[in-house]
């Protein structure tokens, strides 16, 4: 018997918030080998029927949905009872309990929260906002900023940036390789916008830097990926951190995600403090 479970992942939208609920889920199971199966933009009990006849020949296959059509969900939850497949809703209790709560029916329309409404087109300007904003570009407008991410060659920067910009925020980045080079508006105003800094251990950056050197088939800057020198950039953005009084996050051992929910965190409190 194959210890590899069948994980369906069954949408009635782009399956999205599917793809992200069970990578949560997954990472609180250290030993678990698995296989996805996604399917999105299921509206029919057809298109239902097919991927459970597919489910139900392999072994351990496992249905994870998020469709929000009462009717629909309820066929197929009924059909994977029939040919006993663990079956699991994601969304539907937690909408009737808001339901309750807030004293009104949801609207059980898929692909809700990609409505093409004000919030997302703030959200589509802020991503072109910060791909034009990348790595120290067009700083004469940086006031405009919601977010100014600084920091050394290699952490995370722009990676952060475009999630940044995917929660809607229009970040810039700009490289700091030493005090003068940044731009005359935020060493004149330091609190022109949310300024975060961006930092990490040495030894870790050594390791990146070398990596993407080798990616980029580069072997001559010697002193890009020099453990000293590296530990004075470090030690001097930290003190250019300070002096303007800059927050800063150490990124080593955080994923894009974690440092972006600590820098949206810290803009939370610039805002309350320019109030």
């Amino acid at each position: 018997m194959s210890n590899t479970y069948q994980i369906y992942l069954i949408s009635d939208s782009t399956g999205e918030t599917l793809d992200r609920i069970f990578l949560a889920l997954k990472a609180q199971f250290k030993n678990i080998e698995y296989k996805i199966h996604s399917y999105s933009f299921t509206r029919t009990e057809n298109q239902i029927l097919r991927i459970l006849e597919d489910a139900k020949k392999n072994e351990n296959s496992v249905i994870l949905y998020t469709i929000v059509d009462n009717n629909l969900a309820k066929y197929l939850n009924n059909v994977s009872d029939k040919k006993k497949i663990p079956c699991f809703g994601i969304l539907g209790n937690l909408i009737l309990s808001f339901s309750k709560i807030l004293n009104q029916k949801a609207s059980h329309e898929p692909s809700g929260q990609h409505a093409l409404n004000d919030e997302y087109y703030e959200r589509i300007e802020a991503i072109q906002f910060t791909m034009n904003h990348d790595d120290g570009n067009l700083t004469k407008d940086i006031e405009k900023s919601d977010i100014v991410l600084i920091g050394v060659s290699r952490t995370s920067k722009t990676p952060t940036s475009i999630y940044l910009a995917n929660r809607g925020f229009k970040t810039s980045n700009i490289p700091l390789v030493n005090e003068n080079s940044l731009p005359k508006k935020i060493r004149d105003n330091p609190q022109l916008t949310c300024v975060v800094g961006l930092s990490t251990e040495p030894e870790r950056l050594v390791e990146i830097r070398k990596n993407r050197m080798t990616s980029l088939k580069e072997i001559d800057n010697i002193k890009y990926t020099n453990i000293d020198d590296i530990r004075k950039e470090i030690t001097n953005a930290k003190k250019t951190f300070q002096k303007y009084r800059w927050p800063f996050i150490d990124v080593t051992r955080k994923s894009v995600e974690e440092a972006a929910a600590s820098i949206i965190k810290i803009h939370e409190i610039y805002l309350n403090n320019v109030k």
